[in-house]
């Protein structure tokens, strides 16, 4: 669960890592209070959860009532949705810092990444110019040692007086990654301000969903999902990514999924969402279909591999979906694994035709979705 802004920010704040002053505003008429508290100068910062807000014209500096009120406006109507703004009290930035805390899979430890050139896309970084990019791997069970929070300050090449203000700064960004079960938790751009103070700029926090049952501090709500068929997806527990293509698919596993989705392209064709409904979902076939029947595609793909996922139990559900929810699109379906036969007998009942290549299936689903005959 990826928290906005304005959340991580409060997180922040509780933990004692310093943030600037702001207000968060819902409409329009609540801008001028905002503004008279948090003085001009000001940025405005809308709270939408992707990344590239300021290319895309969604954070503003304003240095007026007027600007900020044809700016707020301009933001509230763009075609992103935006429900708040975050505003934030301008800072006279001297330098820009990356900072943050993630987790390695590979060894098992949390990592802290540091960079002295924030306010950039820290993945591109790590292509061009990997040696600017600092590491410390913390051991989970032992936490945070006042060594690896020097280590980052110093080899950021900070003068003493900032690297004072940075070491418990990493040091309280390791705890908040630790009390939220983050799998993220990051600031960029750690500021230095030309006053001499270093001020979170940015707030990023991500909370790993299997710890959703403890981390119960924000409900999750339509307003952390692009659209509503994903967040009903979500309240499902299945996974659903929704894209603007022509083919839905709905499978079983996500590598299967994945490489389903590698194949349309590859095929030429072009993906309208993605649908995981294995593992614990594999019984789930209706509202999985439900799901996709609630985007605009040409046909529906679904390929599964049931070993402990029967395929017997999914061909059922997939039956009984077709039965209830009559689809005007048309299905392709592949459907392999534990009680193939029995699977096989279900979909053929049911007026389907039974592909046992996925390739085939695959490029079965690209041919009907640019025009072609439905056999």
């Amino acid at each position: 669960m990826k928290l906005f802004e304005y959340q991580a920010k409060e997180v922040f704040k509780e933990a004692g890592i310093p943030i600037p002053e702001g207000h968060l505003i819902n409409e329009l008429s609540q801008l001028d209070d905002a503004v008279r508290q948090v003085g001009l100068p000001c940025v405005l910062k809308s709270q939408v959860l992707q990344g590239g807000r300021g290319k895309a014209g969604l954070i503003q500096l304003v240095e007026t009532l007027d600007e900020a009120k044809d700016k707020a406006e301009e933001i509230f109507n763009s075609a992103y949705h935006v429900k708040q703004i975050l505003v934030e009290r301008a800072v006279n930035i001297e330098k820009e810092l990356y900072l943050s805390v993630t987790v390695d899979p590979v060894d098992s430890k949390a990592l802290i990444i540091a960079c002295e050139e924030g306010g950039i896309d820290i993945e591109a970084l790590a292509v061009t110019s990997p040696e600017k990019i600092i590491k410390e791997p913390i051991d989970i069970n032992l936490g945070i040692q006042g060594f690896n929070s020097r280590n980052i300050a110093y080899n950021l090449g900070l003068d003493t007086p900032y690297a004072k203000q940075v070491i418990p700064i990493v040091q309280k960004l390791y705890t908040v990654f630790r009390k939220y079960d983050a799998e993220l938790v990051e600031i960029n751009p750690l500021f230095i301000t030309q006053e001499g103070h270093v001020v979170a700029g940015d707030g990023k926090l991500i909370i790993d969903d299997n710890a959703s049952y403890r981390q119960t501090t924000y409900e999750k709500t339509s307003a952390y999902y692009d659209n509503e068929v994903e967040y009903e997806a979500a309240l499902e527990g299945i996974p659903y990514i929704q894209f603007d293509g022509d083919i839905s698919l709905m499978c079983a596993g996500a590598g299967l999924t994945t490489t389903v989705y590698d194949l349309i392209h590859y095929a030429g064709g072009t993906v309208a969402n993605y649908l995981e409904f294995g593992g614990p979902n594999y019984r789930k076939a209706e509202k999985a279909m439900s799901l996709c029947l609630k985007n605009e595609s040409k046909v529906i793909l679904i390929v599964t591999f049931g070993t402990i996922a029967r395929a017997d139990v999914m061909a059922e559900g997939v039956v009984n979906a077709i039965a209830k929810l009559k689809p005007d699109r048309p299905i392709v379906a592949c459907i392999r694994g534990t009680n193939e036969e029995k699977a096989v007998e279900l979909l053929q009942e049911a007026g389907l035709e039974c592909l046992f290549d996925t390739e085939e299936a695959v490029q079965r689903a690209v041919e009907i979705a640019q025009g072609g005959m439905v056999s």
